[in-house]
């Protein structure tokens, strides 16, 4: 019986795989070296997204002569993929989603001390924690180049939340964004709104800004699966209320009264966020048979490939990687018209766009994918054509490159 850390190994090695097997014009193989290896180091608060999310652009910059480290939490089976492949990895504490004044100050001080024991020239920060604390320690350790990477806003800018601690939280947020990406070299958003948001906050003062189409996705990993006939619907996601859980669920139950034989899946873990969906309304809509939930899974293939639609009602994304696997795999999305959740979809092209918090519309989404089943074939092509065009992983990370490599070379001159 494979253990749970061999399932999460298997895994990173088809992303290993994958990346040697890519080519073309916009593949990695024709990115150019630099002239002398250079230390780059990546930091993320959550860890196995150095192997997934981040693998590819990890083994690219290998690939084109960086010396590359990353500092994150401990998790075993990213630590063997990374050394492995070469990347060294070094441990660092840090808590992803709460605001602890002691915590993160101790944080910010193993940051720098790591950064001046490494001296890297360049340093990349993804999400909030390594973003607010990692670009001004680097600038204190005198790192010349500090690229920030917004991978989504989450509750501190999710606007449906108007309670005092959502306040305070989101002022403490612009306050941290506004000293950390002033001083950064380049800011890289995964969506037009968030960038159009934090010029409009005032949060980026001079600093270049950048879009890119998301993480990407592996095309050859997420291959082409034939629509299953039934009705089976999925969700991927956090257990949070901003992403549209409790919508799913309350949808679930008008279009089961309607139709059925509908099926509604989830797969997601618990999560410490403030906005966290209470477990107890999980289990109350398993025993009521209205969902199957299936707890987090490392491989998410095969739960796609057993959906006819997938489903994300989030109130925002930075870009969802969920929603563009399914894509890869033909599947026709229904999701929100809210930043990060609306740019993949063309509406009645590849998917269905909802208003965001609205039950109603979501379940009538829903059976008007049921009712219309070449309409849904024909969605399911279209995702697949989209997700080539867009957004393969080969060019985004290509573009991620860009975006490094051209900043170096400009430092350079």
């Amino acid at each position: 019986m494979p253990t749970s850390i061999d399932v999460v190994d298997n895994t990173l090695q088809d992303w290993v795989s994958s990346f040697k097997n890519l080519k073309g014009p916009e593949g990695l193989k024709h990115m150019p070296k630099t002239g002398r290896m250079k230390r780059i180091v990546i930091i993320v608060s959550e860890p196995k997204s150095l192997a997934t999310t981040r693998g590819h652009l990890l083994l690219a910059l290998r690939a084109a002569g960086y010396d590359v480290h990353a500092l994150a939490p401990f998790e075993a089976a990213t630590v063997r993929w990374m050394t492995e492949n070469g990347i060294r990895f070094h441990p660092l504490s840090m808590e992803r989603a709460a605001i602890a004044p002691l915590g993160d100050t101790l944080l910010a001080f193993r940051l720098h001390k790591a950064l001046r024991q490494l001296k890297p020239q360049v340093v990349l920060t993804c999400a909030i924690k390594p973003i607010v604390y990692g670009i001004p320690t680097a600038l204190i350790a005198g790192v010349p180049r500090r690229h920030a990477l917004v991978t989504g806003l989450g509750y501190a800018f999710t606007d449906r939340y108007k309670s005092l601690r959502w306040r305070m939280v989101n002022a403490v947020a612009r306050l941290l964004y506004a000293a950390s990406l002033r001083v950064a070299t380049t800011v890289t958003f995964q969506n037009d709104d968030d960038r159009d948001d934090f010029r409009r906050l005032g949060l980026l003062g001079r600093t270049p800004a950048n879009v890119i189409n998301g993480s990407g996705v592996d095309l050859e990993r997420f291959k082409v699966r034939p629509l299953p006939d039934k009705p089976r619907f999925l969700m991927i996601a956090r257990l949070l209320r901003d992403k549209g859980l409790g919508e799913y669920l309350g949808a679930a139950r008008l279009v089961k009264a309607a139709r059925p034989e509908a099926r509604f899946d989830l797969v997601g873990d618990k999560d410490p966020n403030p906005s966290g969906f209470p477990m107890s309304e999980v289990e109350a809509a398993v025993a009521d048979e209205t969902i199957h939930y299936h707890g987090p899974i490392d491989d998410v293939r095969c739960a796609i490939a057993n959906a006819r639609v997938f489903v994300l009602p989030s109130y925002r994304e930075g870009t969802s990687r969920s929603v563009l696997e399914a894509m890869a795999m033909g599947r026709p999305v229904i999701t929100t018209d809210a930043p990060g959740c609306r740019a993949p979809i063309v509406p009645g092209v590849n998917g269905l766009l909802v208003p965001v918090g609205a039950t109603t519309p979501l379940a009538e989404a829903m059976i008007r994918l049921i009712d219309n089943p070449d309409e849904a074939q024909c969605m399911a092509k279209n995702s697949r054509s989209i997700a080539e065009e867009r957004y393969d992983i080969e060019k985004v990370t290509a573009h991620m490159m860009e975006i490094i490599e051209v900043d170096d070379r400009a430092a350079a001159e």
